[in-house]
Protein backbone atom coordinates (compact mmCIF):
# COMPACT_ATOMS: atom_id res chain seq x y z
CA UNK A 1 0.00 0.00 0.00
CA UNK A 2 1.13 3.66 -0.87
CA UNK A 3 2.59 5.96 2.03
CA UNK A 4 2.86 9.64 2.09
CA UNK A 5 4.34 11.53 4.91
CA UNK A 6 3.27 14.39 5.97
CA UNK A 7 5.06 16.87 8.18
CA UNK A 8 2.83 20.17 9.39
CA UNK A 9 3.42 23.11 11.28
CA UNK A 10 0.15 24.57 11.75
CA UNK A 11 -2.50 22.30 13.46
CA UNK A 12 -5.54 23.70 11.19
CA UNK A 13 -4.21 22.75 8.41
CA UNK A 14 -4.16 18.92 9.57
CA UNK A 15 -7.56 18.06 8.74
CA UNK A 16 -8.35 20.47 6.15
CA UNK A 17 -4.81 18.87 4.03
CA UNK A 18 -5.85 15.00 5.18
CA UNK A 19 -8.94 15.92 3.49
CA UNK A 20 -7.69 17.42 0.62
CA UNK A 21 -5.71 14.30 -0.14
CA UNK A 22 -8.23 12.05 0.17
CA UNK A 23 -10.74 13.44 -1.80
CA UNK A 24 -7.66 14.60 -4.76
CA UNK A 25 -5.88 10.90 -4.43
CA UNK A 26 -8.41 7.96 -5.18
CA UNK A 27 -7.42 4.46 -3.52
CA UNK A 28 -6.66 3.20 -0.70
CA UNK A 29 -3.47 4.60 0.68
CA UNK A 30 -2.00 5.52 4.49
CA UNK A 31 -1.10 9.32 5.65
CA UNK A 32 1.54 9.53 8.26
CA UNK A 33 1.05 12.68 10.14
CA UNK A 34 3.94 14.83 12.28
CA UNK A 35 3.14 17.99 13.81
CA UNK A 36 5.79 20.44 14.58
CA UNK A 37 4.65 23.89 15.22
CA UNK A 38 7.93 24.95 16.85
CA UNK A 39 9.27 25.59 13.02
CA UNK A 40 6.93 27.99 12.31
CA UNK A 41 6.90 29.62 16.12
CA UNK A 42 10.75 29.57 16.14
CA UNK A 43 11.36 31.45 13.03
CA UNK A 44 8.31 34.01 13.44
CA UNK A 45 10.05 34.76 16.89
CA UNK A 46 13.76 35.24 15.75
CA UNK A 47 13.00 36.68 12.40
CA UNK A 48 14.28 33.89 9.94
CA UNK A 49 14.72 30.12 9.40
CA UNK A 50 17.81 28.92 11.41
CA UNK A 51 20.27 26.45 11.04
CA UNK A 52 19.00 24.73 14.18
CA UNK A 53 15.28 25.01 12.31
CA UNK A 54 17.04 23.27 9.12
CA UNK A 55 18.63 20.55 11.29
CA UNK A 56 15.68 19.94 13.16
CA UNK A 57 13.51 19.75 9.74
CA UNK A 58 16.25 17.47 8.22
CA UNK A 59 15.30 15.15 11.48
CA UNK A 60 11.44 15.70 11.13
CA UNK A 61 12.26 14.40 7.40
CA UNK A 62 14.34 11.72 8.25
CA UNK A 63 12.08 10.23 11.04
CA UNK A 64 9.16 10.74 8.20
CA UNK A 65 11.30 8.48 5.46
CA UNK A 66 11.59 5.74 8.02
CA UNK A 67 7.91 5.14 8.15
CA UNK A 68 8.64 3.60 4.61
CA UNK A 69 6.73 6.76 2.95
CA UNK A 70 6.68 6.92 -1.34
CA UNK A 71 6.71 10.80 -0.87
CA UNK A 72 7.03 13.20 1.79
CA UNK A 73 5.02 16.59 1.98
CA UNK A 74 6.39 19.29 3.76
CA UNK A 75 2.94 22.02 4.05
CA UNK A 76 4.44 25.03 5.33
CA UNK A 77 5.79 27.84 3.13
CA UNK A 78 8.52 29.28 5.50
CA UNK A 79 10.53 25.60 5.40
CA UNK A 80 10.31 25.70 1.44
CA UNK A 81 13.77 26.88 0.84
CA UNK A 82 15.03 24.52 3.64
CA UNK A 83 13.30 21.39 1.49
CA UNK A 84 15.46 22.37 -1.39
CA UNK A 85 18.12 22.07 -0.05
CA UNK A 86 17.26 18.73 2.44
CA UNK A 87 15.25 17.21 -0.16
CA UNK A 88 18.68 15.46 -2.22
CA UNK A 89 19.51 13.56 0.61
CA UNK A 90 16.34 11.42 -0.21
CA UNK A 91 15.67 8.28 -2.41
CA UNK A 92 12.13 8.99 -2.14
CA UNK A 93 10.26 12.78 -3.42
CA UNK A 94 9.72 15.33 -0.85
CA UNK A 95 7.49 17.87 -1.85
CA UNK A 96 7.38 21.10 -0.56
CA UNK A 97 3.72 22.78 -0.42
CA UNK A 98 4.24 25.23 -2.69
CA UNK A 99 6.54 23.92 -5.60
CA UNK A 100 3.39 23.97 -7.98
CA UNK A 101 2.10 26.67 -6.56
CA UNK A 102 4.91 28.96 -7.54
CA UNK A 103 5.08 27.50 -10.88
CA UNK A 104 1.49 27.87 -11.86
CA UNK A 105 1.93 31.56 -10.45
CA UNK A 106 4.84 32.56 -12.67
CA UNK A 107 3.34 30.92 -15.64
CA UNK A 108 0.84 33.68 -15.00
CA UNK A 109 2.31 36.55 -15.05
CA UNK A 110 5.41 38.32 -14.17
CA UNK A 111 3.64 40.68 -11.55
CA UNK A 112 3.22 39.17 -8.99
CA UNK A 113 1.57 40.40 -5.41
CA UNK A 114 2.25 37.65 -2.23
CA UNK A 115 -0.48 37.92 -0.02
CA UNK A 116 0.71 36.84 4.02
CA UNK A 117 -0.39 36.67 7.19
CA UNK A 118 3.20 35.43 9.04
CA UNK A 119 6.42 37.41 8.12
CA UNK A 120 8.43 34.39 8.59
CA UNK A 121 6.32 33.30 5.34
CA UNK A 122 7.04 36.26 3.07
CA UNK A 123 11.19 35.90 2.56
CA UNK A 124 10.87 32.19 1.74
CA UNK A 125 7.11 32.49 -0.43
CA UNK A 126 9.14 34.89 -2.26
CA UNK A 127 12.46 32.80 -2.91
CA UNK A 128 10.06 30.12 -4.32
CA UNK A 129 8.28 32.48 -6.43
CA UNK A 130 11.70 33.49 -7.98
CA UNK A 131 13.36 29.58 -8.27
CA UNK A 132 10.49 28.73 -9.91
CA UNK A 133 10.79 31.52 -12.65
CA UNK A 134 14.43 31.06 -13.37
CA UNK A 135 13.14 27.34 -13.67
CA UNK A 136 11.34 28.65 -16.26
CA UNK A 137 13.55 31.51 -17.61
CA UNK A 138 11.73 34.25 -17.08
CA UNK A 139 11.82 37.21 -14.88
CA UNK A 140 8.89 38.41 -12.18
CA UNK A 141 8.40 41.61 -9.99
CA UNK A 142 7.37 40.69 -6.69
CA UNK A 143 5.39 42.85 -3.90
CA UNK A 144 4.51 41.47 -0.58
CA UNK A 145 1.80 42.48 1.50
CA UNK A 146 1.24 41.34 5.48
CA UNK A 147 -0.46 41.54 8.06
CA UNK A 148 0.40 38.86 11.76
CA UNK A 149 -3.11 40.39 13.20
CA UNK A 150 -5.01 37.90 10.68
CA UNK A 151 -3.13 34.62 11.78
CA UNK A 152 -3.24 36.03 15.03
CA UNK A 153 -7.48 35.90 15.11
CA UNK A 154 -7.21 32.65 13.36
CA UNK A 155 -5.01 30.65 15.97
CA UNK A 156 -7.87 32.37 18.33
CA UNK A 157 -10.16 30.59 16.38
CA UNK A 158 -11.63 34.04 15.05
CA UNK A 159 -11.63 32.65 11.45
CA UNK A 160 -14.16 35.57 9.92
CA UNK A 161 -11.77 38.16 10.83
CA UNK A 162 -9.23 36.32 9.34
CA UNK A 163 -10.48 35.86 6.46
CA UNK A 164 -11.98 39.52 6.30
CA UNK A 165 -8.34 40.89 6.86
CA UNK A 166 -6.96 38.68 3.77
CA UNK A 167 -9.49 40.44 1.63
CA UNK A 168 -8.75 43.80 2.84
CA UNK A 169 -5.31 43.22 2.36
CA UNK A 170 -6.29 42.30 -1.46
CA UNK A 171 -7.79 45.71 -1.60
CA UNK A 172 -3.75 46.65 -1.26
CA UNK A 173 -2.98 45.46 -4.33
CA UNK A 174 -1.07 47.42 -6.54
CA UNK A 175 -3.35 48.09 -10.22
CA UNK A 176 -0.64 46.90 -12.51
CA UNK A 177 -0.83 43.33 -10.41
CA UNK A 178 -0.89 40.80 -12.82
CA UNK A 179 -1.23 37.40 -9.91
CA UNK A 180 -1.96 37.04 -6.63
CA UNK A 181 -0.30 34.26 -4.09
CA UNK A 182 -1.78 33.58 -0.77
CA UNK A 183 1.09 32.62 0.90
CA UNK A 184 -0.04 29.82 3.51
CA UNK A 185 -1.66 26.90 3.39
CA UNK A 186 -4.35 28.12 6.31
CA UNK A 187 -5.28 30.71 3.79
CA UNK A 188 -6.07 28.44 1.07
CA UNK A 189 -9.97 28.40 2.06
CA UNK A 190 -9.39 32.64 0.54
CA UNK A 191 -8.22 31.66 -2.95
CA UNK A 192 -11.66 31.64 -4.76
CA UNK A 193 -12.91 34.69 -2.85
CA UNK A 194 -9.41 36.67 -3.39
CA UNK A 195 -9.71 35.94 -6.90
CA UNK A 196 -13.41 37.06 -7.34
CA UNK A 197 -13.25 40.26 -5.25
CA UNK A 198 -10.06 40.92 -7.18
CA UNK A 199 -10.96 39.41 -10.87
CA UNK A 200 -6.85 38.73 -10.88
CA UNK A 201 -5.88 34.54 -11.19
CA UNK A 202 -5.08 33.76 -7.17
CA UNK A 203 -3.18 30.63 -6.08
CA UNK A 204 -2.87 28.59 -2.70
CA UNK A 205 -0.84 25.22 -2.44
CA UNK A 206 -2.38 23.01 -1.27
CA UNK A 207 -4.38 21.88 -3.84
CA UNK A 208 -2.06 22.48 -6.58
CA UNK A 209 0.24 20.50 -3.73
CA UNK A 210 -2.36 17.57 -3.45
CA UNK A 211 -2.21 17.25 -7.58
CA UNK A 212 1.03 17.13 -7.58
CA UNK A 213 1.02 14.11 -4.99
CA UNK A 214 -1.09 12.39 -6.89
CA UNK A 215 0.74 12.02 -10.33
CA UNK A 216 4.16 11.52 -7.83
CA UNK A 217 1.78 8.12 -5.97
CA UNK A 218 1.07 7.22 -9.69
CA UNK A 219 4.44 7.09 -11.07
Amino acid sequence: MKQIACIHTVASVIDSFTAQLREGIPGDYLIHTMYDDFLATDPARIGAFSEVNVRRLGLDMESMALTGADVIVVTCSTLSPAVRILRNRFDIPVVAIDDAMARAAVAAGRRITVIATANSTVKPTTETLKAAAKERGVEVEITTICDEDAIRALKSGDKATHDRMVLEMSDRVAPDCEVIVLAQASMAHMEKPVAEHKGLPTFSSPALCVEQLRKVIEE
